[in-house]
């Protein structure tokens, strides 16, 4: 037992924790996921973010100790979204015919998303700083805290409410969708992709191109379209006001 404790502080305090930690726990979540038919609710990131932070809560572990190894698999990040170009290239003919009412779904989705949540945090009487912050919660979360500073939110909960915007809408997209009764013709998850990367960014487009090449590929189109959107016009529009 002596030994094991030893072994056991011994891996908390280096890299090797963070980087087996994260790799063990989503390889395992991501093999529930399957075996449960690819359910929403079984989302492989969602339960590793539920169980690796209930780890290091039980285990006093730092997150800048845990972040010393993680930050390795946190670099493949930047690679993996320029990958989501690819299957943007192969369906470059068809942008091309559709580009004005894919600019326009884009304007009105970022739109409606940054709206509402400024108009339910209103309602709610939330202080300015925090209704600042959830003007950019439907960005990736890096976009999200660098608009959040320009316009007086704060970046560390405006990327607390783009990681929570992703992950519900990754588990709650599915069941939108079929209760809107959008189709899963070609033209339903280009649709239902689309919504999701507008909305869900990062999380919402792994989700989708999970389930579907077509989906995937407007979802990945959407998170590009709404990181420039909302880079350019969200500073924009609070300077005018």
């Amino acid at each position: 037992m002596a030994n094991f404790v030893e072994l056991w502080i011994y891996l908390s305090s280096t890299p090797l924790f963070g980087l087996t930690a994260t790799l063990v726990v989503y390889v395992l979540a991501h093999a529930m996921y399957l075996r449960l038919g690819q359910a929403p609710w079984a989302n492989p990131v969602l339960w590793s973010v539920i169980l690796i932070a209930s780890v290091l809560l039980l285990t006093q572990v730092s997150y800048p100790t845990y972040f010393s190894g993680a930050q390795f698999i946190h670099f493949l990040l930047g690679p993996a979204v320029v990958a989501l170009a690819w299957p943007l290239w192969q369906r470059r003919v068809e942008l091309r015919q559709r580009w004005a009412p894919v600019l326009l779904a884009a304007l009105a989705g970022g739109a409606a998303s940054a709206g509402s949540a400024l108009a339910l945090g209103w309602a709610v009487g939330l202080p300015l700083d925090v209704l600042l912050s959830l003007a950019s919660k439907s960005v990736t979360a890096p976009v999200a805290m660098g608009i959040a500073e320009k316009i007086g939110g704060i970046p560390a909960l405006a990327a607390v409410f783009a990681v929570l915007t992703g992950i519900v809408g990754a588990l709650s997209g599915k069941y939108l969708f079929d209760l809107l009764r959008i189709s899963t013709a070609p033209m339903g998850w280009m649709a239902r992709g689309f919504a999701l990367g507008t909305t869900s960014h990062g999380l919402g487009a792994a989700r989708a191109m999970q389930v579907n090449a077509d989906a995937g590929a407007y979802a990945g189109l959407a998170l590009g379209l709404q990181v420039v959107l909302a880079s350019l016009l969200i500073p924009l529009v609070f300077r005018w006001f």
